[in-house]
């Protein structure tokens, strides 16, 4: 039984973003392996935190499953729930800074992005344990919107439905010294996969086996078809 499970937005894997993406965090989630990062002094420690979850945007976020159901009864569910969902169009995304994070971000809004999302948290929610309060009190930071204290005592997590962006984060909280440097690196390796249209094509079903262990990418579930592929 896995300590958590994810449902998350990633690239397919013939997917230049993909490629581009693992390659800045130094680390494939499908496989688990280091990848060789580009030549950039601190880019190690200023990827170290989205390294550990992978390159990938949240749907439904990391959660414990209730006791006594399964993570094969999860995955079905999952599969389920893709295979009701057509695919769509992504929008164009662009290095963004996201409350001192950079992170790729759409450049418009897309109604079948946020019913993507919204589908993933409200469709597979009979499966989340209820946060303990150690987590609780985790999530309950200062700045907390009465709408994302809401959410979380409802859903588990501030950011979902009304306050969810989507993002891919790529680096740490930057100070504002260091941001632009690395957001005109960020712009220059991400550029050529950027520039290319994409659609997405599956959920991707993330698991993590401990608690300090990283995310690894179990499952690509097909949007709009029987069955799933696998990672």
């Amino acid at each position: 039984m896995p300590f958590r499970i994810a449902l998350y937005y990633a690239p397919e894997p013939e997917d230049p973003l993909w490629q581009a993406g693992c390659g800045w965090l130094g680390r494939d989630p499908a496989t688990d392996q280091d990848l060789v990062q580009p030549p950039l002094p601190g880019i190690g420690e200023v990827t170290a935190a989205p390294r550990h979850y992978g390159f990938h945007a949240t749907l439904k976020p990391p959660m414990r499953l209730v006791p006594d159901i399964s993570s094969a009864a999860l995955e079905m569910a999952a599969r389920t729930l893709a295979a009701a969902l057509a695919p769509f169009p992504l929008p164009t995304l662009a290095v963004a800074d996201l409350d001192g994070f950079l992170a790729l971000c759409p450049t418009a809004a897309s109604p079948p992005l946020r019913a993507f999302a919204d589908a993933a948290v409200a469709g597979l929610d009979a499966f989340r344990a209820p946060p303990d309060e150690a987590e609780l009190a985790r999530r309950h930071r200062a700045d907390l919107s009465t709408q994302q204290a809401r959410m979380l005592t409802r859903w588990g997590y501030p950011d979902v439905f009304d306050t969810w962006r989507f993002h891919m984060t790529l680096t740490r909280r930057l100070g504002g010294a260091e941001r632009g440097a690395w957001q005109a690196a960020a712009e220059a390796h991400f550029a050529a996969a950027l520039a290319q249209p994409r659609r997405v094509e599956t959920l991707a079903l993330f698991t993590q086996s401990s608690a300090a262990a990283p995310f690894r990418l179990a499952a690509r579930l097909r949007l709009g078809a029987k069955g799933d592929t696998a990672a």
